[in-house]
């Protein structure tokens, strides 16, 4: 590969889920060409691929409308950063992955600079918001799309769009047997673990974890033989996580970094709705999906949502292969109902692991952060030459 030594590669990303899959696009793309130099905004993953982090996402990680407008103030900060940094540092590739709100109209400060743009992990276009896409059309310079059917909605708007596969499918496994796992993560082989994901912010883990817990006391009082696992997300402090969970009655055991080994170790798992749902489906594992918001954030999602589900399980499947209890519904009782018909019900659980199983297969082929890549080191080797600008 004929390469030009020091090119500056911008790459953004809001969120941990996004830091995961940044950091293996970033991986894939320095085992070709290692001169390269990632910097921006990401966490712990990012810089351990080797980007220099000038933000770090975890004092920036916020979900849900209302709660991102007590953030706008820092946020805008940020924002006003990294679009100088686009102006005077003129990197020769800008990299946005996910985190849609902030990072489109960084879209366009590139866009006005004449520096190409890689999109990752397209904008839900198809489930709220659908005029976006004339915003990506007018600038994003190439879109990478890892759901099969996102990519004719691109298409057929103008938008130059790949579909390379879904990059967790390369990511989301595990070296050990569940024997090991178990005996890893300090559980007991005897008894049948339900795995708890609150989630990777400490707003949503808030909102959400209580419940959990709740759910986890009540199951122990129908069944005598569970215990409870929860991995703390990468960002997340594990003392305040401490916190929430004393004199609960769960007595959950907390371990880092070992979500996959936490869902493989479990016999069903109750998730807050988000990536780690679909990480735990590509591990064919029965789950309960929760998720609690503001009211008003909720208000304004049920206006503009135009799909039947929120947990990409269900989502790609078409139909609720897996339970969702949103807001209101979010409650122990109903949760702890839930995760009971899973422990009793085998013939339900069965078909709930046939489905997961064929939801993986929905997802393309594995190789997926190499094929974006490739398409990203393709418009380095092609860029345009940028304009200066006042």
């Amino acid at each position: 590969m004929n390469r030009i030594k020091a090119q500056r590669i911008l790459i953004v990303t809001g969120e941990a889920s996004g830091d995961l899959l940044a950091s293996h696009l970033v991986e894939a793309m320095r085992a070709e060409d290692p001169s390269l130099f990632f910097f921006g905004m990401g966490g712990e993953k990012l810089r351990a691929a080797g980007a220099e982090i000038v933000f770090d996402i975890a004092q920036h990680a916020v979900m849900g409308i209302t709660e991102v407008i007590g953030h706008l103030g820092k946020l805008y900060g940020v924002f006003r950063e990294l679009k100088l940094a686009i102006k005077r540092d003129r990197p020769d590739l800008v990299i946005l992955v996910d985190y849609p709100d902030f990072n489109l109209r960084l879209a366009s400060v590139a866009k006005h600079c004449r520096i190409p743009v890689l999109y990752y992990v397209s904008p839900q276009i198809w489930a709220w918001r659908t005029n976006r896409i004339k915003q990506i059309a007018a600038s994003v310079s190439t879109m990478i799309v890892v759901f099969p059917f996102e990519l004719p909605l691109y298409r057929e708007a103008g938008v130059n769009a790949h579909f390379v596969g879904h990059p967790l499918l390369d990511i989301v496994k595990v070296s050990r047997s569940k024997e090991d796992n178990r005996k890893h993560l300090g559980l007991s082989q005897h008894r049948t673990t339900i795995g708890l994901l609150p989630g990777s912010r400490i707003s949503e883990v808030k909102r959400i974890l209580p419940a959990m817990l709740e759910a986890a006391r009540r199951l122990s009082l129908q069944f005598t033989d569970l215990q409870f696992i929860i991995p703390i997300a990468p960002g997340l402090d594990q003392g305040e996580i401490e916190k929430l969970t004393e004199g609960t009655g769960s007595a959950p055991t907390l371990v880092t970094n070992s979500m996959y080994e936490v869902i493989d170790s479990s016999f069903l798992v109750i998730v807050a709705s988000g990536t780690a749902s679909l990480e735990t489906a590509l591990l064919a594992k029965p789950m309960v999906i929760v998720y609690r918001m503001s009211p008003l954030s909720y208000l304004i999602g049920k206006l503009l949502v135009k799909v039947s589900f929120i947990g990409m399980a269900n989502i790609i499947a078409g139909k609720k292969v897996v339970p969702e209890l949103i807001q209101s519904e979010a409650r122990a009782e109903r949760i702890a109902g839930e995760a009971a018909r899973l422990l009793t019900d085998t013939a339900y659980y069965q078909n709930v692991c046939a489905e997961l199983a064929l939801i993986k297969k929905q997802l393309g082929e594995p190789g997926a952060s190499k094929r974006a890549a490739q398409i990203a080191l393709t418009m380095l080797r092609h860029r345009p030459e940028p304009v200066p600008v006042t």
